[in-house]
């Protein structure tokens, strides 16, 4: 069976899996997925979706989740270029909530971020391009789509854009995510 390392966060079930690395002179091999080591590691998620999304320098998506019964856990990778993942907690019951944890992610530490179910998502794109796979415990339901704003002054996430990114440019974020609420604000949604 191959290994995979973990790293745990403060934050209860939050994982960031390093998978083992094989490099040479003609490149690299990593196993991105194999449920015995992952299972071995205290990942039991049953995936039934992947999903992969392209995205230029400064793209800000998020943060989302799914509301229950539909709500996902993820397993969030890069495929090619670098990001800054974070994953929210939004379990009202937990002693972390509204709490964050973050990790670069990249195609040179080949790192997976657990981003369990009752937890928002977002991530920032930080080289030119970024080609980020996710695989998915739940289907996508768009009814039970949901998020806060990345901004939140609550959430206090240091995304490394204060006074915006290189040359002074905002995070290019969409329409919907620029008006999602404030945690404060959207409270009711949370039942996990």
């Amino acid at each position: 069976m191959s290994e995979v390392a973990t790293t745990r966060f403060p934050i209860r079930d939050v994982i960031l899996f390093e998978p083992r690395v094989h490099r040479d002179l003609r490149g690299h091999f990593v196993e991105r997925w194999r449920k015995d080591a992952y299972t071995a590691a205290g990942l039991t998620a049953d995936f039934v979706q992947d999903n992969l999304s392209r995205s230029s320098r400064g793209t800000l998506r998020g943060v989302h989740f799914q509301r229950e019964p539909h709500a996902q856990g993820k397993l969030v990778s890069v495929v090619t270029g670098t990001i800054l993942d974070v994953a929210v907690d939004m379990r009202r019951d937990s002693p972390t909530f509204g709490q964050h944890v973050s990790a670069i992610l990249d195609d040179e530490n080949m790192h997976q971020l657990w981003v369990p179910r009752g937890f928002g998502h977002a991530f920032l794109v930080l080289s030119e391009v970024a080609d980020v796979s996710y695989k998915v415990d739940a289907y996508h339901a768009p009814e039970a789509e949901g998020g806060v704003r990345w901004d939140d002054p609550d959430l206090d996430i240091d995304w490394g854009v204060a006074g915006g990114l290189a040359g002074g440019v905002a995070p290019l974020v969409s329409q919907r995510d620029a008006t999602l609420p404030r945690l404060s604000e959207a409270l009711f949604e949370f039942t996990y």
